[in-house]
């Protein structure tokens, strides 16, 4: 039984502010060392599929050069599968991909190339460990023609997903995408297994229907349920999986890293999850230093007298005397220096905070996260407050006060021949 699996990786990520202005969703770093789409990587080559096609859009050039030949995913393979990036071109009939079915359908020819039998499509862009393997194994016991992984989620962010329901086989008998009232909490995950010549046949309709959206979980699954003549499984999932679309699933994501124990264990030996790093001396931590509940990158320093309280930092990153870090997250080679307070936020790579400057809080009645972007240079003595976000290439002459008030935004002003 020969498995393809496409990841589809052209998410422009929108509602995680500054991380993707510069980058694609699935390539926005995660866990200090990764990045999302390492962990749909490492998924495949962890269930023994080595066949993997990846379709990108949205600014893909630090993913393509993370991806490079798939040499740390054991997918450098020439004949015996491998990984392929492919992404949109303009022409007169096709354009950018409208839905993750068109996306689907630009890149069939090369999909079908040497009759795959089962194709697996996958997001890009979630954090999870999961075994392929038994879903395609449940799927051939099923002799279903298209299986849909679903999970159980909160009810208050159900609107967030497709929707589904079941009869006592697990064959789904009802799927509503992204519900104002949502009927249930039971989850579509964005991964599916698809009989290829069904897959083919569900793309032709389709792509002949004017009024649709080419989507999966818009269009194509709602619509083969409704029809009542398709083989449609669910797939009950119900270990750790979070969609990180959203500033707060991504902070909070990071987070679950840090509880005692893990939601999601990176140290499973026996569930690797692989990607490219970087050589970087050993982490140092000078006497007198306080790091509680972290997890620390290679190349970070964290000065005397500095407190880091759970916190990831990710490779890099140096943190000077004074300083006082909890529960945010720094990208690598962010540089706080000294006497700085930063709570519940997130800072982009190479991002600098002057002395003195205060960045976010802690709320326990109102979750919100500050964010600094990428090459972002925060003046002494700034206070930013919960919720504020600073963009990319910010410089302190951008600032026209000593404060930025929750739900401002900072945009550097300066032109971009100027940056």
């Amino acid at each position: 039984m020969r498995v393809r699996a496409i990841i589809l990786a052209g998410g422009e990520g929108t509602r995680l502010g500054v991380l993707t202005a510069k980058r694609t969703k699935p390539a926005v770093p995660f866990g200090g060392k990764y990045r999302i789409i390492d962990f749909a990587l490492s998924n495949c080559v962890n269930s023994n599929i080595f066949d993997v096609m990846i379709i990108a859009q949205y600014r893909p050039h630090s993913l393509i050069e993370h991806i490079g030949a798939g040499g740390p995913w054991d997918l450098n393979r020439d004949f015996t599968g491998g990984v392929r990036i492919y992404t949109p071109y303009k022409a007169t009939v096709s354009g950018w991909f409208a839905g993750t079915a068109d996306a689907v359908q630009q890149n069939f020819s090369f999909i079908k190339r040497n009759d795959p039998d089962l194709i697996l499509i996958l997001s890009g862009d979630h954090v999870y460990s999961m075994d392929y393997s038994q879903l395609i194994r449940y799927h051939l016991e099923k002799k279903a023609e298209v299986t849909v992984a679903t999970i159980q989620v909160p009810l208050g962010e159900a609107s967030r997903f497709g929707i589904v329901d079941f009869d006592p086989d697990y064959r789904i008998t009802s799927f509503v995408e992204k519900p104002s009232n949502p009927p249930s909490n039971l989850a579509n995950m964005g991964i599916y297994v698809f009989n290829l010549d069904i897959l083919s046949k569900m793309l032709w309709e389709d792509h002949l229907c004017q009024d649709s959206s080419h989507d999966f979980g818009k269009d194509i699954l709602p619509n083969m349920v409704k029809d009542g003549q398709y083989n449609v499984y669910a797939y009950p999932y119900s270990n750790y999986w979070v969609d990180v679309g959203t500033v707060n699933s991504y902070w909070s994501a990071h987070m679950d890293l840090l509880a005692n124990p893990p939601m999601l264990d990176l140290n499973n030996r026996g569930w690797i999850i692989h990607t490219r790093t970087e050589e970087r001396p050993p982490i140092k931590i000078e006497s007198g230093a306080t790091v509680e509940d972290c997890l620390i990158c290679d190349g970070s320093v964290i000065e005397n007298g500095a407190t880091v309280v759970r916190s990831v930092l990710s490779p890099g990153v140096h943190v000077s005397s004074g300083a006082h870090i909890s529960e945010s997250i720094l990208l690598t080679d962010v540089y706080v220096d000294r006497n700085v307070r930063i709570e519940r936020s997130i800072l982009d790579k190479r991002a600098r905070i002057c002395s003195g400057a205060v960045i976010g809080g802690t709320d326990p009645e109102d979750l919100q996260i500050s964010m600094i972007g990428k090459n972002s240079v925060i003046p002494e003595h700034l206070t930013i407050e919960p919720g504020a976000l600073i963009g990319t290439d910010v410089v302190p002459i951008d600032f026209l006060s000593d404060r930025v008030k929750s739900g401002d935004r900072i945009q550097t002003r300066r032109l971009p021949n100027e940056l």
